[in-house]
């Protein structure tokens, strides 16, 4: 029989049922703490606006001239066929012509048109964008994901079933998101396909398998865990034991329920698209429902350096009902007061199309200018940082950098940038970095962020 628990660490190959277990311990009881951050320094935190962020990653770096920051008027070397952007419901504001979802939505969104970092490498890009931080150097920072495991988690009182950084489905797999800070702030990535029934949670749900069968099998391993019998008073074997309830928990309790959509009605399934990204952004309002802090969306498919405008008109409509119902969704359920709603990429693509054979209408990368989205959590809606130029080629006004939009998110949570990073060399690391650090700023986005 295969021992089955709940794999918070997401280790390859598989550990055994016993080590599991110790793992499941530490993690989901945080009876075992890694070293803890500066509680005085979150002490002298902002006042939170957010209590959840909800991150909506763009693997592969989207094309921002169209989707975000259409520019028509560079003619058709530029914009290609997709020539009509469309008005929204804020005045003065246009998006892409394949986003008709949205552009009812942007009074709850703020569009950042002036992204910038000047890397064109999917890695380096991905880490600059994460983490805030130039790649170089012997040391690894940990993604945002992970700031807010450490700050939100189980550390700071997070008592949660499920680990307050998720993942759907896969990691980003473009860097390591918990850098220095270690395997215990990493994310859960779910696996599975929660357009699917039932959604195949890797330790939580396996396909085939009945919740009376689970419970057979843990009876099966209670009659052959003789030293529990033997050794009841046992620290370690108490300590097991009660690991094992919180893993059988997740399986079989509460925690399995959030990931169970057969709860939500059929109309608000088909609305946010019965599709593996649509159904990630219902799983993704269930979470942060239940207290999450942070979760991740990695919605791939967007390195298009061929056909770009095929992709664009596959993908592009699944996005707009994924995107859009999240926020009113959100909205209307009174939580997107209290959820940052973060949409980008690593970078942007090429403003001039390369129609020629093999790209045949592709864009490459262009980390000069993109654009980003954020919505919720203290951020206003309605309105637009910054613009490129007439082509989509340069930043034209009010550059912001990652660490920029990354120290934003931060302040609405609540969590000072001067916050000390355990480091296991003891080296003296923060929430973000410090002046001498050279890292290019153009300050908070304080003009959508609420007073």
């Amino acid at each position: 029989m295969r021992p089955f628990y709940f794999d918070f660490e997401k280790q390859r190959p598989r550990i055994s049922r016993r080590e599991a277990i110790r793992r499941a311990l530490f993690t989901a009881s945080g009876l075992v703490l890694a070293n803890h951050i500066s509680f005085r320094a979150l002490a002298a935190a902002p006042a939170a606006r957010a209590k959840a962020v909800i991150q909506i990653w763009m693997w592969g770096g989207p094309s921002h001239t169209d989707i975000f920051d259409p520019k028509p008027e560079a003619g058709y070397d530029y914009c290609g066929p997709l020539k009509s952007p469309i008005e929204t419901n804020v005045s003065g504001i246009r998006i892409g012509e394949l986003l008709p979802l949205l552009a009812k939505q942007a009074d709850k969104y703020s569009l950042i048109r002036s992204m910038t970092h000047g890397n064109f490498a999917h890695e380096t890009a991905s880490y600059i964008v994460q983490t805030g931080r130039q790649p170089g150097g012997r040391t690894v920072f940990p993604s945002v994901g992970a700031v807010v495991s450490l700050t939100k988690g189980y550390d700071a009182g997070y008592k949660g079933l499920i680990p307050p950084y998720v993942v759907l489905t896969e990691p980003q797999g473009r860097f390591d998101e918990a850098g220095f800070l270690g395997a215990r702030y990493k994310p859960f990535a779910t696996g599975g396909n929660p357009a699917q029934t039932p959604f195949a949670v890797e330790g939580v749900v396996l396909p085939g398998i009945t919740e009376q069968r689970q419970k057979s099998r843990r009876d099966l391993l209670h009659q052959l865990d003789t030293l529990a019998h033997e050794l009841p008073e046992d620290p370690q074997i108490i300590a097991n034991t009660q690991a094992e309830n919180t893993a059988y928990d997740m399986i079989l309790g509460d925690g399995a329920k959030v990931f169970d959509l057969s709860q939500e009605k059929a109309e608000l399934r088909d609305r946010y698209g019965r599709t593996k990204f649509g159904q990630s952004c219902l799983v993704a309002r269930r979470l942060v429902e239940r207290g999450i802090p942070y979760v991740t969306i990695n919605y791939g498919g967007w390195d298009t350096h061929k056909e770009n405008f095929q992709t664009m008109r596959r993908q592009l409509p699944e996005m707009d009902k994924g995107v859009a119902t999240l926020l009113q969704d959100l909205s209307e359920r009174g939580l997107l007061d209290s959820t940052v709603v973060w949409w980008g990429g690593e970078f942007g693509r090429t403003p001039k199309v390369m129609w020629e054979a093999p790209w045949n209408g592709g864009r490459n990368h262009w980390g000069k200018v993109f654009s980003a989205m954020l919505a919720g959590g203290g951020f206003k809606g309605g309105q637009v940082v910054g613009a490129s130029d007439a082509k989509g080629e340069e930043v034209k006004d009010r550059p912001v950098y990652p660490v920029d939009l990354i120290g934003s998110i931060y302040a609405q949570l609540g969590i000072d940038a001067n916050t000390k990073l355990p480091n296991p060399e003891g080296l003296p690391m923060f929430v973000l970095p410090q002046s001498a650090d050279g890292i290019k700023s153009a300050g908070l986005l304080k003009e959508i962020m609420s007073v």
